[in-house]
């Protein structure tokens, strides 16, 4: 069964007459009929009854008709969409870990290439959601990063998604917290002073979070915690509960502004830091867009000005 054959049940159902469909298909009506009995033996249906006066749907051409026009009409408009080139924009989406240097590459990219001829998304989002994101092709791009504990368990999520991991920075793990927390003006905050204030983490759903966490040193265990969806929500806790979370330092204060601090994470025996790799992944043997060149040509720059 083709399109071409669903387009003459269209049409004889909408004209009535084998003859009258014949002349507006352009078509001899020997065709026409070889065409509907062709459906009808391939699908084992009668679809029209057949009479001196013309044609009427059976049951079953009835029934028939109704998937039919819906499939037809939803064909029509993909081939509208695309014949139409005054209508086609470019899409680029990034998908990623909350990361404001991640924004900020974004606006510098959109910027560039503007929104009158291009549709962007950025997605902030799990982790586990950024892979599947960029494994289904619904972003050319997404941001994580791997550590000495995760490694292992995304490197094999990369490979059954079929996913490249590409570096971008390393960068040891720092205490990002409100200017006004008691512990913001110190040179190096320790573990044991991070106990007696709330940690922020950022919820994983159903994923393993000790894997899949946003925050580095994860696998240490931090009495107090909670968990947040977004980034302007942990900031707002940060402030008003003098929460912290931990992360890799790398902050714009473009977008954040001033009144949140980093300080570095200050590491012992027993509670030793944590080499963050961070990076972007792209399906294999892909080749990125023109938008998605410039985005992390525009990261690696922001990196290389550190």
């Amino acid at each position: 069964m083709t399109l071409q054959q669903l387009l003459y049940v269209l049409t004889v159902s909408d004209e009535g007459t084998m003859n009258k469909a014949a002349e507006k298909l352009y078509v001899s009506q020997p065709t026409l009929t070889s065409a509907i009995r062709s459906i009808e033996q391939e699908l084992h249906i009668q679809i029209f009854n057949r009479t001196s006066h013309g044609v009427t749907l059976t049951n079953q051409g009835r029934e028939f008709l109704t998937y039919a026009r819906q499939l037809y009409q939803q064909y029509e408009l993909l081939k509208n969409r695309y014949e139409d080139v005054s209508m086609r924009r470019n899409k680029f989406r990034v998908s990623c870990q909350h990361y404001s240097f991640a924004t900020k590459a974004f606006v510098q990219t959109v910027r560039q290439f503007g929104t009158s001829k291009y549709d962007f998304a950025i997605s902030e989002t799990k982790t586990m959601q950024v892979i599947e994101d960029v494994g289904n092709s619904l972003s050319e791009i997404g941001i994580l990063y791997l550590s000495n504990y995760n490694r292992h368990f995304m490197e094999k999520q990369f490979e059954e998604w079929n996913l490249e991991f590409h570096h971008l920075t390393y960068c040891n793990a720092y205490v990002y917290l409100y200017k006004e927390h008691p512990l913001a003006k110190q040179e190096s905050i320790t573990y044991d002073e991070l106990l007696s204030y709330p940690n922020m983490t950022f919820d994983q759903g159903d994923s393993p979070a000790l894997y899949t966490a946003e925050e580095i040193l994860i696998e240490n265990e931090f009495p107090q915690t909670i968990q947040v969806n977004d980034r302007a929500t942990m900031l707002n806790l940060m402030r008003g509960l003098n929460g912290y979370t931990l992360c890799s330092g790398i902050i714009s204060q473009d977008l954040n502004g001033n009144d949140y601090v980093v300080v570095p994470y200050e590491a012992n025996i027993e509670n030793p830091n944590s080499r963050m790799e961070i990076g972007w992944i792209s399906r294999k043997h892909t080749i990125l867009s023109d938008i998605g060149k410039v985005y992390v040509e525009t990261m690696e720059s922001y990196f290389c000005n550190k």
